[in-house]
């Protein structure tokens, strides 16, 4: 069968249409090493949801989130603001320990790794970067402001919400610890898959952690 000229274009059409479907949302995969991709901010801040949509955007990815990491502990757990301190600082470290082994493990059989989790100081960010040698690691912080946080941890279905009143502390340390590093992110504006969009397309050149 011969191919008439139309034909041809139209061919050509179609394959670069689908080479730049492919590669539309390859923005967090270019770099020379595997990528993990680390998302953080206060509750309410819309972690959960972007970190879903960008690891289903991704050709290959896994999602990490520390909350259910930090609940497989079953007896004797102590959350992150619990008593005695000092343990809940252990299980802390415990549960970075593990998402750093996890993200390690999906980054060698292929799977760009999403961390959804609350790092709240430079120490914690710097572990986390020690835990991962060989990856290209990628923070983000989600910062829609103080208001905006409080309103959609109020929406969360009841089992989702988180009860925390300390979002002026956290917000002051969190912009006192990391207010330079990585790419702080203000979605106020945005909706959830808006903002996973634009983290998959820029978070490779905006959000390395320096």
């Amino acid at each position: 069968m011969s191919l008439t000229p139309n034909h041809v274009h139209r061919t050509v059409r179609n394959l670069i249409a689908g080479r730049q479907a492919r590669c539309h949302y390859w923005g967090v995969l270019t770099a020379e090493r595997p990528n993990c991709l680390i998302v953080t901010g206060m509750p309410g801040a819309g972690k959960s949801t972007v970190t879903r949509l960008v690891a289903e955007r991704l050709p290959r990815a896994a999602r990490l989130d520390g909350d259910f990491i930090s609940r497989l502990v079953v007896s004797g757990r102590v959350g992150a603001l619990g008593e005695p301190a000092e343990e809940a600082a252990r299980q802390v470290e415990l549960c970075n320990r593990n998402l750093c082994a996890l993200a390690n493990n999906f980054a060698d059989a292929g799977f760009t790794p999403v961390i959804d989790w609350v790092i709240p100081d430079r120490e914690q960010l710097d572990f986390f970067v020690s835990l991962l040698p060989d990856l290209h690691v990628l923070f983000v912080v989600l910062a829609p402001g103080i208001e905006a946080c409080r309103y959609r941890n109020t929406i969360r279905a009841p089992r989702e919400r988180f009860d925390f009143d300390g979002y002026e502390d956290l917000d002051l340390g969190m912009k006192r610890e990391l207010g330079g590093v990585g790419w702080w992110f203000d979605t106020a504006a945005l909706t959830p898959e808006e903002t996973a969009d634009r983290v998959i397309q820029e978070a490779d050149h905006r959000a390395v952690v320096s």
